[in-house]
């Protein structure tokens, strides 16, 4: 009889349970709405890492409503008030190590952060490192890596173990993540795509018979030379391409009429980079957009989109401009003066291209750039896509902005996505044409794809360390620690002589004008902005100031470039053209001189101070005249005839 009483209690306890669960369920809901009024689901938003004597913002959110907030930083109370959320600006450290950050609420602490404290000077090393060692290696990539390890070093305490850290995170944290950014995808992309195009109109002749169509009006040195100036700007959308290709398609013409290497290598040289600076669709444009992006991702009062702050950068790029009128002010009038004239004074009246003594470059890295052999060269291979990709950009920018103005369509349009559109069916165009016209099989033309998008490759690698360092300047707050101590000293109107200066330093001593803009371009946007907001100028009147350094910082890396025996485009026009590498830099050296100081004096100073481009653009040309016309001798048409 025990067992049936002990059986009974059993039901009687599983029933008490499972009245309870049900209850608990029931009651779940309710507890849920309390769950605000209980509990705490708050964060802290604050800088990944401090800087000593640097200001910095707190905010805190997601706190229960009908609150007494505090917010202290080492136990000093920064900020006090009630609600939900409360947030402190300005806030300073003084000592390195570590900061603690204590939300208290009702007196009593519900969260707290401990973040590291480095010393304010540490957050200028990534960039500063990176320009040394461009300086000392001569090489960018790995400089650019060394600036990023020592940023994530610096971001993760400056500890052995952060260092250990940051080698890794260089990678797996800031290269991978910038390269994953949907907008930095897109970039690549378009890159890719274009340097296929020039890749296969190359391949197909459709490059060559651009060239084949302008030269029968080559029948003297000067009109040779004007041919060659015009097919520098005929192939505006990649300088490689233009140096390769124009180089090596004139110089048999150029030695007939008796036009000096040199005065070759330079006419092709200063037709090649400044015209891809200031074209609106070339193989830069990628590149150039995706450093602006990455710079002004976390500025506030910019409302312009990357690819209209490049456009509205463009009337301000005086040395490219200069440069291109100065070629076509030589060709007119025939003149020349220092080592050029020397040059072409022994090639014009002795017959002798190239010094007795000289060595001729030569390059075979270029192959992929010529044209399949027995295939005939019509012009309109290349002509077809380019207009193809220029009609597509201009169309996809309106149908994709809105907007009652041609700048309100242009600046709410999706760039990135034209882009592609535009270099994906140039692309379509250029294969379509060599596949049905048999000029290129499928494999072909699929080699000639993959041999200009490789081209394109090591500008992608400097563009994507060039978005990590700006990952890493951001968040060791590079720009702010400049401006706490350079603030009331730069001037905002100076600003863009002192980023000319330095961009050309940088680009003289690395030799490389691609890596210059992805050193200085993530620091010179943000200091610049600061700079204005500082003076409170921060506006629409003064927004030349910001556009003048975007230009000066590629416009300067150029023109370093011309005055740079080590810059790669300088070395590639020697190998184009067939010149003594180093008679190429002697010559062309006083003409980039001229040419650079005159933009800087007359250009890109003035402009600071709110001239209109207008204006000084044209005033810089007529100063080029007069000091050509001063300084310039004429070279004579006397050819000797070999026969």
């Amino acid at each position: 009889m025990g067992a049936p009483k002990n059986n009974n209690k059993g039901k009687t306890l599983n029933r008490l349970t499972t009245a309870g669960l049900a209850g608990i369920i029931a009651c779940l809901p309710l507890l849920l709405l309390a769950a605000p009024a209980l509990a705490d689901d708050a964060t802290i938003d604050a800088p990944q890492v401090l800087l000593t004597n640097v200001g910095f913002d707190v905010a805190v959110d997601g706190l229960a409503a009908g609150s007494r907030i505090e917010i202290l930083v080492n136990d000093k109370l920064v900020a006090k008030g009630s609600g939900t959320s409360l947030a402190a600006a300005g806030i300073e450290v003084a000592d390195t190590g570590t900061a603690r950050i204590d939300v208290r609420r009702n007196g009593k602490s519900v969260l707290a952060k401990e973040i590291s404290v480095i010393p304010a000077s540490v957050s200028i090393l990534p960039p500063l490192i990176a320009i040394l060692l461009a300086f000392l290696m001569r090489s960018v990539i790995p400089a650019l890596f060394v600036g990023l390890v020592v940023g994530a070093w610096a971001i993760n305490g400056m500890t052995w173990w952060g260092g250990f850290i940051g080698f890794f995170e260089t990678v797996t944290v800031y290269i991978v993540n910038t390269a994953i950014d949907p907008d930095h995808m897109a970039i690549m992309a378009f890159t890719f795509l274009i340097g296929g195009m020039v890749g296969v109109i190359s391949r197909n002749g459709g490059m060559v018979g651009i060239v084949d169509r302008i030269m029968p009006f080559a029948r003297s040195p000067r009109r040779g030379q004007g041919v060659v100036a015009t097919l520098g700007l005929a192939i505006f959308f990649d300088d490689y391409a233009n140096t390769m290709i124009v180089g090596n398609a004139t110089r048999p013409m150029s030695d007939k009429l008796h036009i000096s290497r040199e005065k070759l290598a330079y006419l092709v040289d200063s037709t090649a980079a400044p015209v891809s600076t200031i074209a609106v669709i070339t193989t830069w444009i990628g590149f150039q957009v995706g450093l602006i992006d990455s710079a002004i991702e976390d500025l506030e009062g910019i409302d312009q989109t990357p690819y209209m702050l490049f456009l509205n950068s463009i009337p301000y790029s005086f040395y490219p401009f200069l440069a291109i009128f100065f070629v076509f002010l030589i060709v007119y009038t025939g003149k020349d003066f220092g080592p050029m004239y020397k040059a072409e004074t022994r090639a014009r009246h002795s017959g002798e291209v190239m010094r007795k003594t000289a060595t001729a470059s030569t390059d075979k890295s270029g192959d992929d750039f010529y044209h399949k052999e027995k295939i005939p060269c019509r012009a309109i291979n290349a002509v077809l896509p380019i207009v193809t990709m220029i009609l597509t950009v201009i169309i996809g920018l309106f149908i994709s902005g809105e907007g009652e103005t041609v700048t309100d369509i242009i600046g709410s349009a999706n760039a990135y996505s034209v882009l592609i559109w535009a270099s994906l069916l140039g692309c379509l165009m250029a294969t379509s044409l060599s596949l049905g016209q048999r000029l290129l099989t499928l494999n072909e033309t699929v080699d000639a794809w993959l041999a200009g998008a490789r081209f394109m490759m090591t500008g992608l690698v400097l563009l994507i360390m060039a978005w990590a360092i700006a990952d890493v300047a951001g968040v060791l707050q590079t720009a702010p620690y400049l401006i706490s101590v350079l603030g009331d000293s730069l001037s905002p109107y100076t600003l863009p002589a002192m980023v000319f200066a330095l961009a050309a330093a940088t680009a003289f001593a690395s030799g490389s004008s691609w890596g210059v803009m992805a050193i200085l371009m993530p620091l010179v946007i943000p200091l610049c902005w600061a700079v204005l907001q500082s003076h409170g100028i921060a506006d629409a009147e003064h927004m030349h100031i910001l556009y003048s350094c975007i230009a000066c910082v590629l416009t300067g890396a150029v023109w370093a470039d011309h005055c740079s025996p080590i810059s790669d485009t300088t070395v590639l026009s020697s190998l184009a053209t067939g010149c003594d590498h180093m008679d190429h830099v002697r010559t062309q050296l006083p003409y980039a001189l001229l040419g650079g100081i005159t933009a800087l004096a007359l250009g890109v100073l003035p402009a600071g101070f709110g001239l209109p481009w207008y204006l000084l653009l044209p005033s810089a040309a007529i100063v080029l005249v007069v000091v050509h016309r001063f300084l310039g001798k004429p070279v004579g048409q006397r050819v000797i005839h070999n026969d």
